[in-house]
């Protein structure tokens, strides 16, 4: 699975070819969770609130990114790296 950014310890990640809806997986710590890339929503898992404040923030920062890069993996091709939150 494809680390597209790290940043705060968060790690954002995304798997070849995956299910629909579009989305992108998170680690933190012992914490794990898929965002829905178009609600910017937890579907599955859970993150601390400030972890979960964080990625949301950067989540809407690079949206069209997190698109292409989904789209270039389920085309099972590399996703491009997106700049970490500053």
């Amino acid at each position: 699975m494809p680390t597209i950014s790290t940043f705060y310890g968060i790690l954002i990640q995304m798997f070849f070819n995956d299910h629909a809806p579009a989305h992108f997986h998170v680690k933190y710590g012992e914490y794990k969770a898929v965002i829905d890339i178009q609600t910017l929503e937890v579907s599955q898992g859970k993150l601390p609130l400030r972890a979960f404040s964080l990625v949301r923030e950067w989540a809407q920062a690079h949206r069209a990114e997190l698109f292409e890069d989904w789209e270039l993996c389920r085309g099972k091709q590399q996703p491009k790296s997106i700049q970490p939150l500053e």
